[in-house]
């Protein structure tokens, strides 16, 4: 898609505050600054998970859940690339490409960033532990480690309390 020239960002979003705050960075850091003559192509990928690795079980009754699984899968595809087209247009920053392809996030990721040779790959940092990582794996770390292009993540900055602001 994009020749030697073309510099590509790659924004992974999934239905959370911490992609559409990436996404949000990308803009500020990538677009926004040179609105008038763009240096990057957007594109905003959405891995969506297939109905069988959301049920996690086979079972009785399973065949009949997969259509309901499909359809809440299929809406909350819709709800990000809205969300993530109005963000955009709040910036007034021009998506090259929107798309939302089934499968697992680190695999869609690292194939979308080698497909559309991107020049770096924005990712949002859910922010889990050790422990958790191990059990959900971590999309973030696995791309840091395996993609062929710079892998920009993205933490969202943590809700200061009052009461710690006393300094």
């Amino acid at each position: 898609m994009a020749s030697g020239s073309e510099r590509v960002v790659v924004v992974g979003v999934d239905d959370s505050t911490h992609s559409y705050h990436a996404l949000e960075t990308a803009l500020d850091l990538f677009f926004t600054p040179f609105k008038s003559n763009p240096q990057f192509k957007l594109v905003v990928l959405h891995a969506r998970l297939p109905a069988t690795s959301v049920l996690g079980f086979a079972g009785p009754g399973t065949v009949d859940i997969i259509p309901l699984v499909e359809q809440d899968l299929d809406k909350t595809a819709d709800l990000v690339k809205k969300k993530c087209t109005d963000v955009c247009s709040a910036k007034s920053v021009e998506i090259t490409s929107l798309e939302v392809i089934e499968g697992d996030p680190r695999n869609i990721m690292l194939e979308a960033a080698e497909r559309h040779h991107a020049s770096v790959l924005v990712l949002g940092s859910h922010g889990y532990g050790a422990i958790k990582r191990v059990f959900l794996g971590s999309v973030s770390d696995y791309l840091a480690h395996h993609a062929h292009c710079s892998v920009m993540i993205v933490k969202k900055p943590k809700a200061k309390h009052a009461s710690n602001d006393k300094h």
